[in-house]
């Protein structure tokens, strides 16, 4: 029996340099399952974003809400007997982005926007959050050398993250697996992969934790 046996639908969240997208990529490698990206490098207004953060927050946000809507929309009508799925994002994290990057009358039309949309996504089964420090966020985007991101504020990381933290502190939608990501780098750590495959096969409540030490 494999975790999507158990969970058919899996998403993968966290901030950015959370390893979600590492994470989600390698479960779609290992199991037969189709995988639901973000796929944020498509978004034509993101390096601006980066650059001037004031004046293309809207376009950004826009494009992403009419990128998951449409990725949304094929996800509601896949049919029941398809393969399990993993994605490294779900519909819920677009508000949140929202709030935090738009001034308010910038979210005022994009709620309006959003609501007309009337947009339902399917529920996970399971949501993994990758709880992860500041300082592994800001390594691992050095590490991984987008030329974008590369001059990120700390500070923006930071709200960010506690956007992250506030969020997931109230979801109750589905279950909820936090991971404390501070030392289980999947991508450097062979042995990592499979204790989080064996701590969601443990998983018995709505909320639990992990928190693996390789010390």
């Amino acid at each position: 029996m494999s975790i999507f046996n158990k969970y058919p639908y899996i998403v993968v969240e966290g901030p950015i340099g959370s390893g979600k997208t590492t994470l989600a990529r390698m479960l779609a490698e290992k199991f037969p399952v189709d995988y639901l990206s973000e796929k944020a490098e498509a978004n034509p207004f993101l390096p601006r974003f980066y650059q001037d953060a004031q004046r293309y927050a809207l376009p950004t946000q826009l494009f992403f809400l009419f990128q998951r809507a449409n990725q949304i929309k094929d996800l509601s009508q896949r049919d029941m007997f398809a393969k399990p799925i993993v994605a490294d994002f779900f519909l819920e994290k677009d508000a949140l982005f929202a709030r935090l990057n738009l001034d308010d009358e910038e979210y005022a039309l994009y709620h309006n926007i959003y609501t007309h949309l009337q947009l339902t996504a399917p529920k996970p089964d399971l949501v993994i959050y990758l709880q992860t420090p500041i300082d592994a966020l800001a390594e691992r985007i050095e590490e991984r050398n987008v030329h974008y991101e590369q001059n990120m504020p700390r500070e923006y990381l930071e709200r960010l993250s506690d956007a992250y933290s506030e969020f997931f502190h109230h979801y109750d939608a589905t279950p909820v697996l936090i991971v404390n990501n501070a030392k289980l780098n999947i991508a450097k750590n062979p042995e990592a992969l499979d204790l989080l495959l064996n701590r969601i096969m443990q998983i018995k409540s709505q909320r639990e934790f992990f928190n693996p030490n390789f010390e």
